[in-house]
């Protein structure tokens, strides 16, 4: 296994492969999937609540999104058009509390943009989880 100063690529010190199924996903990938589910909670928000300032709904609706199908499934539904999935470093789970602190950290804005050389963001590294490709 690599070290982190010899690594040649995101993922290869936990045995993921370069490309392809269950390597490490980029953060074009990431991106996108963030704005769709971010505009799947928009929607949902202004077809229950109005066109009112639906800001704060559209934060709950995505965080309980994230939370939820992080914690059960390891998708989100912008993830799942994206071809990428949150999963553990040790093969369990993502689990219910480890998916409400990744995502109350996501929720921060920052400490996803906080990457290490694998693109674990702070809210990855914190709940031991990585973002691969399907």
């Amino acid at each position: 296994m690599a070290t982190p100063g010899d690594q040649k690529y995101p993922g290869e010190r936990f045995g993921l492969p370069e490309q392809g199924p269950r390597s490490v996903a980029g953060m074009g990938r990431r991106l996108l999937a963030l704005l769709i589910d971010w505009l799947i909670s928009l929607v949902i928000a202004r077809s229950f609540f109005g066109h009112s300032d639906v800001t704060v709904i559209t934060l709950l609706i995505f965080a309980v999104q994230v939370w939820v199908l992080t914690a059960l499934t390891g998708f989100t539904i912008g993830k799942r058009i994206c071809g990428i999935r949150v999963a553990r470093l040790d093969g369990r789970p993502v689990g219910f509390v480890w998916a409400l602190v990744r995502t109350l950290l996501l929720l921060c804005v920052l400490p996803p943009l906080v990457t290490d050389r694998d693109l674990r963001g702070l809210h990855d590294r914190a709940a031991n989880t990585i973002v691969l490709r399907t």
